[in-house]
This record gives C-alpha cells, structure tokens and sequence, in this order.
C-alpha cells in the first residue's frame, strides 16, 4: 500500500473514531506527536482553567473559606470516586492522597498487621523500582523477621506463594514491557494460600479496564499523572476493600485520618473506612487540577478507550514491521494484544540516542534503561493519523542514521 492511501486509511479511521471529540478537550503542542502519555499526560483544558480559578478565585479571593464553600476537604473522596469507576470499584473504596510510594508503605504496612506469622512480600522481578524500595525500606525498619522482599520470574509467582508470604505486590501493566498480567487469577491463586494482594495501577488506570471488585482484589495503588492526566506529579490514588475496612489499620496517623480532625483531640481515632487512610493536609491545588482532568473521562466507557489504544498500537506495530529501515527494532511487548497494556516497548542498543532523534523531529517517545523504546498510546487525544506519522519520522531517522549525531547521546538527569 502506498503512503498515500495508508494515510488516507488512517484519515478515515479517524473520521469514524467515536472517541475523536475528546481530542478538542486538550491542549496539544503545535506539530507534535505525543506518545508518552504513560509517563506524563497531555493538559486538559478542564485542568488549565481549574487551576486559574483556584489560585485566582478560591484561593486569591475566598481564601481560607474555600475550605467549605469550594469543598477543598472533599477533594481526596470526590477525585477518588471518579477514579473508582475507572477502576471496577463501587463507592467507598477509592481515595486519592500522597504518592504511590507513600500510599504502598501504608498499605504493605496495614497488609502486614493483618498477617501475623507471616513475614514474606513477593513481588515479580523487574518490578517498578519504587515498589520494591518500599518493601526493603519496610523491612529496614521493621527487621527482615517481620517484613523481606522475595523477587520471582513471572513464571514463578504462583511456586513463590507459600506459607510464609503474608503479601504479593504486583503491577498489574509491566513498566518496561507492557505485559498485562492476569489479576483475577492470580488474587484468588493468593487467596486460596492466605495471602493478601496489593496491585499497582500505574500503567493501567484510565486506559486498561481494570475490575478490582470482581477480581476480590484487597488493595490497589495507582498515580494521577500518567492516563489520568493529572499533571506532574499529580496525587496518587489508594483502594482499599471494603470488607478490609473495619480492621485494617495504617501506620502514617495523620490528623486527617482522624474521625474528627477539628476536634484536635491529643488521641488518635481513625476516621471510618477509606478515610482513614488519610495522612496530611490535602495538596489543593494539584489535587483540584487532578479532579478537573479527570472530568475528561465523563460518558467515555473503559472498554471504548481499550478498543482504541490497541487499534493505536496496531497501526504502530505494523508500520514498524513493514519498514525495512525498522528491522533492528525488536518488540519486548507481548504479541497478542489480549495480554499487554497501552504500550509497545522495542529494544535496541541505542535506543536512547533512537528516542532523543525521535523528539528532537516532533514526536515524543520515551526510553527505559538499558535499551528500551517506549511508546505509549493515550486514546483520549491520540489520532491516527499522529502514529502515521510517527512511523514515518522514526523510519526516516533509522534510513538516514540521524540518531548517530553525538547531540543525542547526552543524557540528562531525566531520561
């Protein structure tokens, strides 16, 4: 097929997109594509004038009453139930607060409390590295006796649950690779043993449908920044069961966990269920500006953004494959699309330099230590057309050896 008719094949695929009036609700970089949003995603308009009215309006003229008259104390439980329906979980269970490294040590911590005699967390190898720092710096504080970390292949987690794992820590989306991993099977293979089960959600929110009450998952963690599009260094989000929530316990005791915080009572009583799990004051800015980007994803269904992030995905993995120039490229993602996220992942030995040529002509990728080329597909403002022409740049650097220029192999403190 001609470059011509592939373009206007993706001009069409467009056209007939049901998801292509959400790309009017972002603001997009002139004569750039975007294929990082699970890193960082795109401005929503919505975010943009949020933020303008709470620090001209709420916080410059209402100040300290906007507590009540803007329901800033609402903020963790409001953005946390929108955040809920992406997720699969019914009201109650959801709330966004502090990062996913600070909301892990909350819930490994409580995951623990509720496993006495037990001491093991098992998480599989190549594990988001915060993820396992969380649980070895939990283990320092507590002693190797009461918390360690058991890293397993992938095809070695369900051998690995045994008596003594109080805890399994997976990431539901692998960061690096993209391989989706099977939730419901493996929370009830850890349930049939005892063991508890706290699923990251980084790379899956917002873009992968994800069913944590039907699965019986028991906690959940997740950030704002990446699908969510929540900014940099948006809040994170925490889920934790219901049936959990009359005895679960968390260690980070912070006034806003307490079940009446304006009382300043010297004595700690945690606030019923998921609110309990809050440490300090919310972040209102960066929490309203999460609340309002989240309002991007009103009347879209889960399903609809998984339908197209793959049909994305397609169109880039068979550019990739049809260019001769390409052929060093090779795929680390699963094959079958059934089993990985919103991502393709390509490894290469310069991919750095490969991804630094890439944004430096207009189309921004990212690359993961020590050869990786990711890509990922956020369907809310993606286009056909943009992975069209994705492809195109990223052929023409390979056929022209562009990436050789030594201004693309410096690197920068961000990679």
């Amino acid at each position: 097929m001609s470059a011509s008719n592939i373009r206007d094949t993706l001009v069409q695929m467009d056209r007939q997109d049901p998801l292509a009036g959400k790309f009017s609700d972002f603001e997009l970089p002139a004569s750039q594509v975007y294929l990082d949003g699970n890193s960082l995603g795109c401005l929503p308009v919505s975010a943009k004038q949020r933020a303008r009215e709470v620090v001209e309006q709420q916080w410059g003229q209402d100040l300290i009453k906007s507590w009540n008259l803007h329901q800033w104390i609402d903020l963790p439980l409001s953005a946390g139930e929108k955040i809920a329906r992406l997720i699969g979980a019914a009201p109650g269970q959801t709330i966004c607060c502090d990062s996913i490294s600070v909301n892990l040590f909350k819930l490994l911590s409580a995951a623990l409390m509720m496993r006495p005699g037990r001491h093991v967390v098992v998480s599989q190898q190549g594990n988001f590295p915060t993820d396992l720092y969380m649980v070895q710096g939990l283990g320092s504080l507590l002693g190797a006796d009461k918390c360690s970390l058991r890293l397993v292949a992938d095809d070695g987690i369900e051998a690995a649950m045994t008596g003594d794992v109080a805890v399994l820590v997976l990431s539901h989306v692998n960061f690096r690779s993209g391989a989706l991993y099977d939730m419901k099977a493996l929370t009830a293979q850890a349930h049939a043993r005892g063991i508890l089960v706290i699923w990251d959600l980084a790379h899956s929110a917002g873009v992968v449908p994800v069913a944590l009450d039907a699965c019986k998952v028991d906690f959940a963690v997740g950030c704002g920044y990446k699908y969510l599009n929540g900014g940099p260094g948006a809040p994170a989000f925490l889920y934790v069961a219901e049936r959990h929530q009359s005895q679960v316990r968390q260690p980070l005791t912070g006034w806003m966990g307490h079940q009446a915080p304006f009382e300043f009572d010297n004595d700690y009583r945690a606030a019923p269920g998921v609110a309990g799990f809050l440490s300090g004051t919310p972040p209102v800015v960066s929490l309203s500006i999460l609340d309002a980007a989240l309002d991007a994803f009103a009347g879209v269904d889960v399903a609809q953004l998984r339908r197209k992030s793959l049909a994305l995905a397609s169109v880039f993995k068979q550019g990739v494959e049809q260019a001769s120039a390409l052929s060093a490229l090779v795929l680390i993602s699963p094959a079958d699309e059934t089993l990985r996220g919103a991502q393709l992942a390509y490894r290469h030995p310069h991919a750095f330099a490969i991804c630094q040529a890439l944004i430096a002509h207009g189309v921004i990728a990212d690359f993961r230590a020590p050869d990786i080329l990711r890509v990922g597909f956020s369907p809310l403002y993606l286009r056909f057309v943009d992975i069209g022409r994705s492809v195109e740049v990223l052929n023409q650097i390979m056929l022209d050896d562009v990436w050789r220029d030594p201004v693309y192999a410096v690197r920068h403190k961000v990679t």
